[in-house]
C-alpha cells in the first residue's frame, strides 16, 4: 500500500466541522486549542457554532487548516504513515504542515494573513468562481476569451475530468457561464468562496504573501509534497516561490492525482472537511482506494479499511 494524504481547500467548510473529533480525542483538542491561542479569534467558536464568519476567507482558511491538522495528528497517532501529500489551494499549507515543513503555530497565523490579503486584493462580491461540468478545456478557454469583453475571467482550477473551475470579475464570470452552457456544458455551479482565487486579480495578495513567507521557518520534509503550481513534487528550496505563485495561478489538481498514480500511489486519504478531493480522485481512476476522515463515522470506516485501531 502506497498512501497519498490529501487536504481540502476553501469551500469545504461547514458549521460544526471537527466538533465530534474535538469532543472525543485529546490530540484533536490540543490542535484546536493551539489555534485559539495563536489567533485573534476563536477557531473553536467559528467551527463548532453557527457563524457566518466561517465563510469569510480570512477566517475560513485558518479554520480548515486547523481541522485538517487535527485530523492528521489523530491519524498519525493511530499509526497512519503517508508516503506523499498534497492539498488543493489552501490545503497545500495543511500538506506542508503534515510533512513537517511548516510549524502549525506559524502556518495558522500565515494562512490568516493569506486570507486577509486575498480579501483585500478583491473584496467580496467583486469576484466569483464557477465550476464548469462536462466541457473540455479548449471550449472553456474560448468562453473565457469571449467573456473578456465584459471583464477578466480565466481558468482557475483543473480539478478532475469533467470539472474545470473559472474565476474572475463577477460580471465576466456570469457571461462565461452563459457561453459554456451554449457550448454544451452540463452545468455551471457557483462556488462557496468570496473571491476569484488563482487568477491574476490576486497579484497584490501574492506580493504581500511573499513577504510573509520569507519570515517562515521551513524544515526538512518527512515525505514529499506535490504542489498545485506544477502538479509535481516541490523541493524545499522552492516552497516560497511556489506558494507565492500558487495564489494567482491555476490549480493543477487532476495533474497532481495522475502524478501520484504514476508514483505508485494506490490509496488516497482525504483529511479534513468534506469529500470533494475524494470525488475528484474517483473521476481520475476507478482502480485506487479512496478514504476520508472528517467525523467519527468516517474515522471508523477509514481505520477499518486501513487496518488501524480505532
Amino acid at each position: 500500500m502506497k498512501i497519498a494524504l490529501m487536504f481540502g481547500g476553501q469551500g469545504a467548510q461547514y458549521a460544526g466541522m471537527g466538533k465530534e473529533l474535538y469532543d472525543n480525542f485529546e490530540i484533536c483538542r490540543n490542535v484546536f486549542d493551539k489555534a485559539d491561542n495563536e489567533l485573534d479569534f476563536k477557531v473553536t467558536e467559528l467551527c463548532f457554532g453557527e457563524n457566518s464568519d466561517l465563510d469569510k476567507t480570512e477566517f475560513t482558511q485558518p479554520c480548515i487548516l486547523t481541522m485538517s491538522t487535527a485530523i492528521y495528528e489523530l491519524m498519525k497517532e493511530k499509526g497512519l504513515k503517508g508516503d506523499y501529500a498534497a492539498g488543493l489551494s489552501l490545503g497545500e499549507y495543511s500538506a506542508l504542515v503534515a510533512s513537517g515543513a511548516f510549524d502549525f503555530a506559524e502556518a495558522v497565523k500565515l494562512v490568516r494573513k493569506r486570507g486577509k490579503f486575498m480579501t483585500e486584493a478583491v473584496p467580496a462580491g467583486i469576484g466569483a468562481m464557477s465550476a464548469i461540468l462536462n466541457l473540455d478545456a479548449e471550449e472553456i478557454q474560448s468562453a473565457c476569451d469571449e467573456a473578456s469583453s465584459v471583464g477578466k475571467v480565466m481558468i482557475a482550477n483543473f480539478n478532475a475530468p469533467g470539472q474545470i473551475v473559472i474565476a474572475g470579475e463577477a460580471d465576466a464570470v456570469k457571461k462565461a457561464e452563459e457561453l459554456v452552457l451554449e457550448k454544451g456544458a452540463k452545468r455551471a455551479v457557483r462556488l462557496n468562496v468570496s473571491g476569484p482565487f488563482h487568477t491574476s486579480l490576486l497579484k497584490p495578495a501574492s506580493e504581500k504573501l511573499n513577504t510573509e513567507l520569507k519570515n517562515i521557518k521551513i524544515s526538512d520534509m518527512n515525505f514529499p509534497v506535490l504542489t498545485n503550481l506544477t502538479g509535481d513534487i516541490v523541493d524545499k528550496a522552492d516552497i516560497i516561490d511556489t506558494l507565492t505563485k500558487q495564489v494567482m495561478n491555476p490549480v493543477k489538481w487532476e495533474q497532481t492525482v495522475r502524478k501520484f498514480i504514476e508514483l505508485g500511489v494506490n490509496t488516497f486519504i482525504e483529511l479534513g472537511p468534506g469529500k470533494t478531493l475524494s470525488s475528484f480522485v474517483k473521476k481520475v481512476s476507478k482502480e485506487v482506494s479512496v478514504y476520508n476522515v472528517e467525523d467519527l463515522k468516517s474515522l471508523e470506516k477509514t481505520c477499518k479499511g486501513l487496518g488501524l485501531e480505532c
